[in-house]
């Protein structure tokens, strides 16, 4: 099994696909402090079912596309709206 990521889908506009902001924390080599970063990975959805602002999990895959190497494995929150 392959590690997999939670993230907070940003952009559901695609046919079958979604885009995915995954956010992680970075040490600062020149203060020391901590940072928050993000990385956006596009992600497969076949039945489509995650709406912008979900909270979801990813895996990556095989390339499906020139982007696309992850996923959807679930949502693990819909969003509040």
């Amino acid at each position: 099994m392959k590690k997999s990521v939670i993230g907070k889908v940003v952009s559901d506009k695609m046919q079958k696909t979604i885009t995915v902001e995954v956010p992680r924390r970075v040490k600062e080599p020149t203060t020391g402090k901590y940072v928050s970063r993000h990385t956006t990975c596009v992600a497969h959805d076949e039945s489509e079912v995650a709406n912008r602002n979900d909270l979801v999990e990813i895996m990556p895959t095989r390339p499906m596309s020139k982007h696309k190497r992850w996923v959807l494995l679930r949502v693990v929150q819909m969003a509040a709206n």
